[in-house]
């Protein structure tokens, strides 16, 4: 089927241009100022509207298997094309985690016949993520996008040290979930001064900073790629930064409540608890200098869905996880690029062209390359509305919120997987 977008803004060579696209069997054919319109079968006129190459998060959550009740990977990769992404990561804390190929058959089936965009599973870095004993890395390897204990964190350096001397040969990514239990201390949310003044027990920065200092020790030794998961401290965006300048192969994510949000910004709500927690101003305006200078690659959304039951019960008692794949591109177009701390071309610099070159997955917009695009009406003002959420996940601290940018199509391998109103002239 050849389909023709027409008359479209978007992202090419670092900027914006007024351009038609024609695609046929899944790849961009033809990119010109006018292509004719004979022989389509499918036309979309796209005036006003804003075409980039679909977005990439190399962190979501999607429950399957053995957490259906909280998401699928049918509902998250539905959830994830009506956010406009076209390529996203799963995380492997699941039940049976991926640990081995047998392990890891039932996502991949799962994957094949019911996700709605390009899903890449993680595999475990230790058997059940307990920390004790590696996994099969060696076979899981060319079946997983990257490697991580994501949720729990490999406490013991010596089994991080072997980890990354054998993910090294195998020239795959370590993806850390920084966390030292022994500090945590029974905490919750951040360590700072909404803690204090509502009586809450607090995480403090160190529990995130210090195993990225002992990793980047590790890396040094190693020479393993390695990327650290949802950075929230301004010690974490340091240490990365100076790692960086040695030429380290060591980069990082944040998530948007990291970027938009502050403790101060907490209500006694779960849809506020996440892990790690929304820090401090101070942090927050780290994170946003770290987007700035480069220190921090990417925007990944940690979409963590939970049951509403269990996002009811405040911030003490809820689960820790919120959802983030039908929020993340209005949330940081209108609290980054309209109010002009970054550009939208570094927008979709994090959110597409860094994530993928760094985990090798998603596409640019060019002849040739699999048509994999995401069409948003960046001048739509709405209030965010999570009843509406595709996902079964509804937490979200953003619920609402008055944005702009509404996702209007995404397309994967040329085939339209989510459509919000556009239709064929």
């Amino acid at each position: 089927m050849k389909m023709l977008l027409k008359n479209a803004m978007f992202f090419m060579d670092y900027g914006f241009k007024k351009c038609d696209i024609a695609i046929e069997n899944g790849n961009i054919i033809n990119i010109g100022p006018t292509v004719l319109s004979e022989g389509f079968e499918i036309i979309y006129d796209l005036e006003n509207l804003y075409i980039f190459p679909g977005l990439i998060d190399v962190h979501t959550h999607l429950r399957e298997p053995g957490f259906l009740y909280k998401e699928t990977i049918e509902t998250g990769s539905m959830a994830a094309a009506r956010g406009g992404y076209t390529s996203i990561c799963a995380m492997p804390n699941l039940n049976p985690t991926p640990d081995s190929l047998e392990n890891l058959a039932p996502e991949l089936e799962s994957i094949r016949n019911t996700a709605k965009i390009n899903v890449y599973p993680y595999g475990t870095i230790t058997k059940n993520e307990e920390g004790k004993e590696l996994s099969d890395l060696e076979k899981l390897a060319d079946k997983v996008v990257a490697f991580s204990d994501d949720g729990k964190g490999v406490q013991e350096e010596e089994m991080m040290l072997e980890a990354m001397k054998r993910v090294k040969k195998l020239g795959k990514i370590i993806a850390a979930h920084c966390e030292d239990n022994s500090l945590l201390e029974g905490g919750y949310i951040h360590k700072g001064e909404y803690a204090k003044l509502h009586n809450h027990k607090g995480i403090c920065s160190e529990s995130e900073w210090r195993p990225i200092k002992r990793d980047i020790e590790l890396v040094r030794k190693t020479m393993c790629k390695y990327h650290v998961c949802h950075i929230s401290t301004k010690e974490s965006v340091e240490l990365i930064r100076q790692a960086k300048k040695e030429g380290l192969p060591v980069t990082c994510e944040t998530a948007p409540h990291y970027l938009v949000l502050d403790d101060m910004c907490l209500k006694e709500e779960g849809r506020f608890k996440m892990n790690p927690p929304i820090r401090s101003k101070e942090d927050k305006k780290a994170l946003i200098e770290g987007l700035k200078d480069g220190t921090i690659d990417m925007i990944a959304t940690d979409h963590a869905p939970h049951s509403k039951e269990e996002k009811s019960k405040g911030l003490e008692k809820s689960l820790m996880g919120v959802v983030g794949l039908e929020v993340s591109f209005p949330v940081l177009y209108t609290n980054l690029v309209k109010t002009g701390i970054i550009t939208l071309e570094k927008l979709i610099e994090l959110m597409n062209t860094n994530p993928r070159k760094i985990f090798g997955i998603g596409t640019e917009i060019k002849v040739g390359q699999k048509a994999d695009i995401s069409i948003f009406d960046l001048n739509k003002k709405y209030n965010i509305d999570s009843n509406t959420f595709l996902s079964k996940g509804k937490s979200t601290p953003f619920d609402g919120e008055e944005v702009f940018g509404e996702c209007k199509m995404t397309i994967v391998g040329g085939k339209v997987v989510y459509n919000g109103g556009i239709t064929n002239v």
